[in-house]
């Protein structure tokens, strides 16, 4: 019994080092990464001047990229792909500082595919995602795929008057649609399904609703009076500072859903919500909507809710971009009347 004590301990010690080991090695790869891409935006500033001043093309950064590989041949990167690389990385954000300093804490890779984006704002909303959390180029990808920056930017212009009015901030929160291309869900199925698919995939819904939520309990139960009644998936939100309480619906939205959901969160207010905690705010998810009858519906209702509706397959971003434009179409003529 002794000796396994002692070898508990031993290993106990055993891992404290190896943390050590990795955490040193994290900041080392860390250090290495920032030097680099340092290094890649001079290169870029040096190749972008050369090219205005002295009219380098495509010829002189073969040439360049040549005399590289042959001077050193173990440095690796400096394609003359990846030099005009560096000149595009430079002459993206040399005008906009914080969009620099953002870019340069992230990996190469990244910025490599953020820079593929077509607006400054599209790629500003990427580089402080990637910074905030942390996000490999895999899920970096997703986001992207999945129009993660035109579902959020709709989902502000059609938040209710009840969630803009919140003490808190909601700006970039939550989402016009929810994508959960992940699930692998039969063509017809249950609410019951639905929501066991997605606590099977917790990781994966956790990545599509974005910074902040953290898992509180599915079918959590509320009891007001002698009846029971349960939340199909609860959550809170570090920054917001409230609970989330999310309705899953496989049909079209109706109005009465809200009513719904306005009396859970009520519950919650008065029988979960802490003292210092902001009220609480629903996310009713529903096979489809209909933004007018959404608009009616939660013109009168004095919950802070939000009414979204979700895909279980990838929504071209070209249509949720062509929607984002209707909406700012609408915006400036009515400003400009």
């Amino acid at each position: 019994m002794a000796n396994q004590i002692e070898k508990q301990k031993t290993e106990k010690q055993f891992a404290e080092i190896l943390h050590r080991i990795q955490q040193a090695k994290q900041r080392a790869f860390q250090q290495v990464n920032t030097i680099l891409v340092e290094l890649y935006w001079n290169i870029g500033e040096y190749i972008s001047k050369q090219v205005k001043r002295s009219g380098w093309g495509k010829g002189v950064i073969k040439e360049l990229a040549h005399f590289i590989k042959t001077s050193d041949p173990e440095l690796k990167g400096f394609t003359d792909k990846n030099l005009w690389r560096m000149k595009q990385f430079y002459e993206t954000y040399q005008d906009d500082e914080k969009l620099a300093s953002l870019g340069r804490v992230l990996s190469w890779t990244h910025n490599r595919r953020i820079m593929t984006l077509k607006t400054p704002e599209e790629r500003e909303f990427y580089l402080l995602l990637c910074n905030q959390k942390n996000y490999s180029v895999r899920e970096l990808d997703r986001l992207i795929q999945t129009g993660t920056f035109e579902r959020t930017m709709l989902a502000n212009e059609k938040l209710s008057q009840t969630i803009t009015e919140l003490p808190q901030s909601t700006e970039n929160v939550f989402k016009d649609s929810y994508v959960f291309e992940f699930l692998n869900l039969p063509t017809l199925y249950r609410e019951k399904e639905l929501q066991q698919a997605l606590m099977a995939s917790l990781k994966d819904f956790i990545l599509e609703l974005g910074i902040g939520f953290t898992f509180i309990g599915h079918e959590y139960r509320l009891q007001v009076g002698t009846d029971d009644f349960f939340v199909d998936l609860l959550f809170f939100h570090r920054h917001l500072q409230c609970l989330v309480a999310f309705e899953l619906k496989n049909d079209k939205f109706r109005p009465e859903h809200l009513g719904q959901l306005e009396f859970y969160l009520e519950a919650l207010d008065r029988d979960v919500k802490l003292d210092f905690e902001n009220p609480s705010i629903g996310i009713l998810l529903c096979r489809e909507k209909n933004d007018e009858v959404v608009k009616y519906a939660l013109s009168r209702s004095v919950s802070p809710a939000v009414i979204a509706d979700y895909e279980t397959r990838l929504i071209p971003k070209q249509l949720l971009r062509d929607k984002l434009n209707e909406i700012y179409a609408v915006l400036e003529r009515g400003e400009g009347e």
